[in-house]
Formats: C-alpha cells, sequence, structure tokens
C-alpha cells in the first residue's frame, strides 16, 4: 500500500458505492459530542442508530468484578447502536466520545426504512455486524489459548489491519489508545501489557508516543502474533 493509504476497515464509507453514502448522510439529526460525553449508555432501552462522521469513540462494558472492559474502537464510517435498531433490544455497551465527535443520529424507523430502500446498506451492515461478532469470537479465542505477548502482537495486527494508516515510519494505529485501554482491549494486567510493549519497542518492531502507536516491522509483528505475512 502506497504512504497515506488507509485499509478498507468495516466503515461502510468504505462498503458502499457513492451514491449510497451519499443518502446515507442526507437521514437522521446531526449531533456533536464532546469529549468523554457518553452516546449510548449499557442497559438502557433506547433503539436510535448512530453514524460517526468525525472523530473517535470507545466501546466498554461492565465486568463481574465492577470494572470495565474495553471491547473496541469505532471510528468515522461505522454504526453503533445497530444492533438495538435491528431488533429492539437493551444496549449491550456503552459507548463514549475520545475526543470531539460529529455524528448522525437515525430513529429505529429511519434506519430500518433506509436499509429496506437500500438493499446495498442492508449487506454492508450484516457485513459489518458479523466482522464485529468475528473480531470478539477471536478475543475470546485468545484469552484462552496464546500468552500476553502473543494477544499484545495479535490485537496490534488487527488494529492495523481495520484502522492503520501507511507512514513514512511504518503502520500507525489511527486513534488515540494508551496503555490501560490496550491492557484492557487484551484483557491483562497492565504491567504486564507494558513489558509486552516494551519488549516490542526493543526488537523495533513498535514504536509509541503519547497515545500514539506506530507498527514499524509489520512481517516482524505478524510472526511473533503467529499470523501470516
Amino acid at each position: 500500500m502506497a504512504v497515506g493509504e488507509t485499509p478498507a476497515g468495516p466503515g461502510l464509507f468504505t462498503a458502499l458505492p457513492p451514491a449510497t453514502v451519499q443518502a446515507l448522510l442526507g437521514v437522521g439529526v446531526e449531533r456533536r459530542f464532546r469529549p468523554g460525553e457518553v452516546l449510548l449508555l449499557e442497559g438502557e432501552p433506547t433503539t436510535h442508530v448512530i453514524l460517526l462522521l468525525s472523530g473517535c469513540v470507545k466501546v466498554t462494558a461492565g465486568t463481574t468484578d465492577g470494572g470495565r472492559a474495553l471491547l473496541a474502537v469505532r471510528l468515522p464510517g461505522e454504526l453503533i447502536g445497530e444492533l438495538a435498531g435491528l431488533d429492539g433490544r437493551p444496549r449491550s455497551a456503552t459507548v463514549t466520545a475520545v475526543g470531539l465527535v460529529n455524528t448522525r443520529v437515525m430513529t429505529q424507523a429511519v434506519f430500518q426504512a433506509f436499509l429496506r430502500d437500500h438493499p446495498d446498506a442492508g449487506v454492508a451492515v450484516s457485513r459489518s455486524v458479523a466482522a464485529k461478532l468475528r473480531w470478539a469470537t477471536a478475543r475470546r479465542v485468545d484469552f484462552s489459548g496464546y500468552d500476553v505477548p502473543v494477544r499484545v502482537a495479535r490485537v496490534l495486527a488487527t488494529l492495523v489491519r481495520s484502522h492503520g494508516t501507511r507512514t513514512q515510519r511504518g503502520w500507525e494505529i489511527g486513534f488515540p489508545l494508551s496503555q490501560p485501554e490496550l491492557a484492557a482491549l487484551i484483557g491483562a494486567a497492565e504491567p504486564t501489557v507494558h513489558k509486552s510493549l516494551s519488549e516490542l519497542r526493543r526488537k523495533s518492531v513498535l514504536e509509541t508516543g503519547y497515545r500514539r502507536m506506530t507498527i514499524l516491522d509489520l512481517p516482524r509483528l505478524h510472526l511473533l502474533a503467529g499470523l501470516p505475512d
């Protein structure tokens, strides 16, 4: 891939033809959220669907010990809340703005009508939901089958594939992610994750800054993760 190129991820902006994207941008109402503001709350009975236009959000859920687990990060072009928009069940997770976030908010009726009128969008949404399910399944497999260094490498490789941007230095993960958040995403203690990241830096696989990570050697990362190059 060329410098500056972003790989296709789960976002609808890359999955739909331009005409359908323009139609999608015309439904619902625009709403902006401040950093730290909650867009969706776990357990609430609301059914509206949100399309991210700019900024990023984190998806978290409560754990049995009273903590919070980071489940995913969502970027522009992605839908959030679409499960409740499809089945009307309570929210399964909390979604919080990481920075300034601009969105379009659709009621359940508007969302479902759009899918009926645009079958290509219905297919894209189904694929997006399937991709999120595959991600969740892969995390459960990783938690039970690999030690922490391999899990760190596998999660970083997956984040590059879905949200990475090619730069002169390597592949930069395109959203701010702190080490505690990464530890929550991996499901490991923060000191253990910190040790794994330090080892990746020592091997010149990874470069980190304030809430920034750049993969300097992607083939080596894939090797450490046990993934095909």
